[in-house]
């Protein structure tokens, strides 16, 4: 951003093309402009049908300078996108701009008929904006009184030495006629007065004819800047509903890739949930983890697939078809899983049958182990008694 004083940087040191603002900012210096206040923002007009939604004039931020005309002493705001004229306004001192947000100011140029809004990066930038604006109003204010003084002045001072003049010829016209009748009685000095007074007036009036000219040619000049000023509006006026079919345009084709995108952002969600449940048979099936990579890396290799498809948008349906496979795949697998898992409930099952029939095996195994201790021990008794017995004999 340029202030009062510093010259900005041309098209060529800071690469714009030849059409841009720096050529723009060129051709305003050979007519004699200089800027005296530059910044970036974004420019909007509002609607001229509706009078109330802004309309983009520019597609980014673009060059907004204030410029002095010294030979007409005026101040301008311009702004040009590429090499079209987006902002043209001389400011009045009835213009006013207003801050209605902390970072978006507006302003109405009657001339034009539109509302002139700019957008800027920061509050500070619209602030400086906002205070040159402001300064450079008050300055045509005092151009524009300073300018009517003049006229009023000049007007006034070519009256009154007119005036004077004619008092001080008439006043010199009747002494010397008083004098001259008294005196010799002839007219001669009268019409050597009469001549002088002719004189007078003639000369007044030929600066009388110099300042009229000079009006004319003022107002020739005049209705010549308004014819341009009328050229440059229907020019703008133009670009505004070429800028307004443009941004239909765009907007269409935003609501139809948005619509688009909507579209791949469900399958791929859809995809994303065939992926979590892939992962879920994983964990439950240790048998099925092999091919349960491999589908996930094939649906890595569908989801690369699909971002190609963004671009391309040519190859969904042969997409649709292996995701479909992929689907019937998956529910072959599903159906194994449930086989396999009613085989384990079964195993399990029979597992659970044999631990109760060992456990009968063994209670009755030791039942059997009792009763035989107790027989082998009421055996071991009855020898013991046989052998009492063979001893006493």
């Amino acid at each position: 951003m340029c202030e009062v004083g510093t010259r900005p940087p041309l098209a060529a040191e800071r690469g714009e093309p030849p059409g841009g603002a720096a050529a723009a900012a060129e051709r305003c210096r050979d007519m004699g402009e200089q800027p005296i206040f530059t910044t970036r923002a974004h420019v909007f007009q509002i609607d001229p049908s509706t009078k109330k939604n802004w309309v983009p004039a520019s597609k980014q931020a673009v060059t907004v300078s204030y410029f002095y005309d010294s030979t007409r002493n005026s101040y301008r705001i311009i702004s040009v996108d590429g090499a079209k004229v987006i902002i043209n306004s001389t400011i009045t001192p009835n213009m006013t701009f207003t801050k209605t947000s902390q970072k978006f100011g507006q302003w109405a140029d009657s001339r034009a008929n539109t509302v002139f809004g700019l957008g800027f990066p920061s509050e500070q930038q619209l602030t400086k904006f906002a205070e040159k604006f402001q300064e450079v109003k008050e300055a045509a204010k005092l151009a524009r009184d300073r300018s009517q003084e003049k006229i009023e002045t000049s007007s006034n001072h070519s009256q009154t030495s007119f005036a004077a003049k004619m008092k001080r010829e008439s006043g010199r016209e009747t002494p010397s006629s008083t004098r001259a009748s008294s005196v010799n009685g002839t007219d001669d000095e009268k019409a050597s007065h009469g001549g002088s007074a002719e004189a007078h007036l003639k000369s007044e009036n030929d600066k009388l004819k110099i300042a009229l000219a000079q009006s004319s040619s003022n107002v020739k000049k005049w209705e010549t800047e308004l014819q341009s000023l009328r050229e440059s509006n229907a020019r703008l006026s133009t670009a505004l509903q070429e800028s307004a079919a443009s941004i239909e345009h765009w907007k269409k084709q935003f609501s139809a890739c948005k619509e688009e995108n909507d579209q791949l952002r469900g399958k791929i969600e859809e995809l994303e949930e065939q992926c979590n449940e892939i992962n879920k048979e994983k964990e439950r099936n240790a048998q099925l983890s092999r091919r349960l990579q491999e589908l996930e890396t094939e649906l890595q290799d569908k989801e690369l697939e699909l971002e190609e498809l963004r671009k391309q948008g040519e190859i969904i349906p042969e997409l649709m078809s292996e995701c479909e496979s992929v689907s019937e795949q998956l529910q072959a697998a599903e159906k194994k899983n449930k086989d396999l898992e009613e085989k384990v409930r079964t195993l399990r099952t029979e597992v659970e049958e044999n631990k109760h029939r060992q456990t009968n095996l063994k209670t009755e195994l030791k039942n059997f182990l009792d009763v035989l201790d107790g027989k082998i021990d009421e055996l071991h008794d009855f020898r013991q008694g046989l052998s009492k017995l063979g001893v006493d004999n």
